[in-house]
This record gives C-alpha cells, structure tokens and sequence, in this order.
C-alpha cells in the first residue's frame, strides 16, 4: 500500500470496510471493538491518527513506537481480543502528520472483543452478544464460508 492509496481511501470516509481512530498519544479503548467486527466480517482498513470525519489529525510522535507496541500486545491478548490475531501495522507520513493503516483480513473464526461478539454494519460497530440468534448466524457463516476444517471423500 502506497501512500496514494491510503489517502484513496482515507477520502472515501468510514464505511463497512473503513474505520477511523484518533487514537493520538494511545490506541482508542474501542480499537479491538472494530478489528474484532472486521475479523468477523469481510475484513477492512483501520487507521489510527485519523478523526471521524476523515481530517488527519495524526498520533503524535513520540507516541508512534508505543502506539505500535501496544497494539501488537494487545492484540495477543486473550482477554483483548479471543482468539488472538496477527496484524502488520504501517506508519505513514501523510500531510506531515503520522499515521497507523492497519489492514484487517477476514478471519475463519469468530472473534470476541473483551468477551463481547461485535459485527460491522455501514460504518459503526455493533455489540451482539445478548443476539443469541445473531451470534449463531454468525458462526454457522463462518463454518460455511469456509473448507478448511471439511473431509472430502476420496
């Protein structure tokens, strides 16, 4: 990803796939809110440094490496975010200003943010642990989507 593409993409504005964070000096309490609906669904841009109405505020700094540090730890933690994934974050200087793209690929299994399940719908994140209904369409989706875990004869 090049810096013209991520500033593509950063004009479009939040949707399904696009989430923006502030996060200037630490990752936003709800970051793994998003990753987690993001791993749930069809995957997505997360940006770090960026305000909700797509204006490139930047993380300042001094921040960057433990912006960068936290959010791999967090994100191989269990409590965080069950089960834990891999992330390849990128720094880039946009506008003079720092930003964090993380790109979200979509995940085989079911994801849960702090115990909670979260899905991606337009360009919020929605909490459907008390959907019983909704969590079940959301692992019988992945068990469908899916042909890793299937034995094929022959």
């Amino acid at each position: 990803m090049n810096t013209n593409e991520i500033l593509k993409i950063i004009e479009q504005g939040e949707s399904k796939k696009v989430e923006f964070k502030e996060s200037r000096s630490k990752p936003s309490n709800d970051v793994f809110d998003s990753v987690c609906a993001f791993l749930n669904g069809f995957g997505g841009h997360l940006f770090l440094g960026v305000c909700d109405d797509g204006t490139i505020c930047g993380i300042e700094p001094k921040a960057k490496n433990q912006i960068l540090n936290d959010f791999v730890t967090l994100a191989n933690n269990p409590q965080k975010l069950n089960p834990t994934f891999y992330f390849s974050p990128e720094v880039f200087e946009i506008e003079g200003k720092t930003v964090i793209y993380i790109p979200i690929s979509k995940s085989t299994q079911v994801h849960r943010s702090k115990g909670k399940y979260f899905v991606r719908n337009s360009d919020g994140d929605f909490d459907i642990t008390n959907y019983s209904s909704q969590v079940a369409n959301l692992y019988l989706k992945k068990n469908s989507n899916h042909t890793e875990n299937t034995v094929y004869p022959f």
